[in-house]
Formats: structure tokens, sequence, C-alpha cells
């Protein structure tokens, strides 16, 4: 079972009405987290359509290779599912994958220092191979999933990493379908690959993509320190995204004389792993 990282959204809206704090879980789509507990070295805990070659796996992976994983898969630490031609329907394909760093040699199954090597590693190649600044990578429907050997394998000494792009995450109701090649997808955006939300609150609505009927838009993210800065605390970090939040979607909606949003901030953990940002929602009833 994944660990899952709380968040907290609140909404608000200028003259007069303001929607009152409520908590969620992390959205998958914008920050991903590993699953740091074992499972059981078999074909069923490696996810589903299991490949018996990739069972207890002790090489790396393929980069490009596709699979038809789902939500259940996603959850796992481990995924050993059969590929499929990336021309054939899938929602799963690998664009980064690896030896871990010498520092893991040691180190155990559910070592935390994982969460933060796959934050850093693919968080920034999920970017590159997207086309995305980290302000778009946490405002799309697309997420990523790093998976690791089974814990059999690592007892073995395979220390291995993959990192997959999915079509959805942990607010979605079910992973969609990618193109038949993801690279460069979000070059040139459009709302079938941008986060929104469908219902009266973005901590608890599924996750659609903008080009599906919503009530909320994620427009913008704010920045919230540099990489070395240390934690603000909650309440200034709540602060500070309300603020920000409330004068930006002002902004992207055209300053309007009534509106509303929403926004998402991130806690301690979530900064220990490396994110720096908090995302805004515009209400757009479309």
């Amino acid at each position: 079972m994944e660990d899952e990282v709380p968040f907290r959204a609140i909404g608000g809206a200028r003259r007069p009405r303001r929607t009152p704090p409520a908590a969620a879980s992390l959205a998958a789509a914008l920050l991903a987290t590993l699953a740091l507990t074992g499972c059981q070295s078999d074909a069923t805990a490696q996810g589903s359509h299991a490949d018996p070659a990739q069972v207890d796996a002790l090489e790396p992976p393929e980069t490009g290779e596709c699979r038809l994983l789902t939500l259940a898969d996603v959850d796992r630490p481990s995924n050993a599912t059969a590929t499929v031609p990336c021309v054939d329907p899938h929602t799963a394909e690998t664009f980064a994958a690896g030896s871990l760093p010498a520092e893991f040699d040691d180190a155990a199954y559910d070592d935390r220092g994982l969460g933060s090597f796959a934050y850093d590693t693919c968080g920034r190649e999920f970017m590159d191979f997207l086309g995305a600044d980290e302000s778009l990578s946490m405002r799309t429907i697309l997420s990523w999933t790093m998976f690791r050997p089974s814990e059999t394998a690592w007892d073995r000494g395979a220390r291995w990493y993959r990192c997959d792009v999915i079509g959805g995450g942990a607010h979605s109701k079910t992973l969609i379908t990618l193109p038949d090649e993801a690279r460069g997808l979000l070059k040139k955006p459009v709302d079938k690959w941008l986060a929104c939300v469908k219902g009266r609150s973005v901590d608890t609505a599924p996750r659609v993509p903008c080009s599906d009927r919503h009530t909320y838009r994620a427009v913008t993210t704010i920045r919230l320190g540099k990489p070395d800065d240390d934690y603000p605390g909650d309440k200034v970090v709540a602060q500070r995204t309300r603020s920000f939040c409330g004068d930006s979607v002002a902004a992207w909606l055209g300053y309007p004389a009534r509106y509303s949003y929403a926004y998402t901030w991130f806690p301690e953990s979530d900064w220990d792993a490396g994110n720096r940002r908090s995302v805004c929602w515009a209400r757009t009833d479309q």
C-alpha cells in the first residue's frame, strides 16, 4: 500500500463567499510519493497481467516501454506488468530507469531516502520528457510513479528504479489512455492533458482533463521557498498560498467583480521531499 501524504485545500471567494478548510490526500498527478511498505514477492503482488520474466527482476528495465497499468498497480512499490506495443492502448510509459545510487547499496527496502530520490530524479526527468516547467508539471492530469525491485529482488542485491508517466493519479477514477508517443506532450499543452476538478471541492472531487466538464481549473502555482530553505510552518504556507492565489486567480480571470478560487498547499513532509510550490485553482463552471 502506498503511503499517502495529506494536504489541505481551502476554497475562497471575493465578495463574499468562503469555504472552510478541508483535508484530503496528495494528488499523485502533482506529487507522487513512494510506497514504503514491503510486499509479497509473487506475480499478484507485482501488478496486473504480470510477466513472469519481470517478476523479482534483478536488472533495470528499459525506457520507452509501455504498459496498461491500473490505479491498483500504481499503488504497489514494485511492478512486473507485461509490456505492450506503444501503438496499442496503454496508460503508462517508462521515461527513465537505471541503477540507484551507491548510497542505497546497504539501505533497507523501506528507506525513507527513496522518496527524495524519486522526487528529484523522476520529477526532473518527467518535466524534461514532457517539455514542461515546474509549474505546468503540477497542473497536468499526467503524473509519474516510481517502481523499485520487489522485496525478494532487493534482498538479492537488486538496486534499480523505473519512472513511468501515467494518465492520471490518486484523485482519478481511472487511468486514461496515453498517445503512442508521450514525449513532448506538454510543449504545447491542450486541455486534454491539463488538470481540472469536477465537484464542489478541489480536495475531494476527482481530477479530470480540462477538456471534460469541470468546476475548477488549476491555473497557476506559487513558489514558497528556495531548495535550501527550512519549512516555514503550516500557518505561513497556508497564508502565503491563500494571499497569492487570491490575486493570481483574479488576474487569470481578468479581474472580475466576483470570483471563486481554491488552493492546495503541501505540508512539511512534501517540503522535505523537495516540493516548494502550492497550486491555485480558478472556479470556471465549464
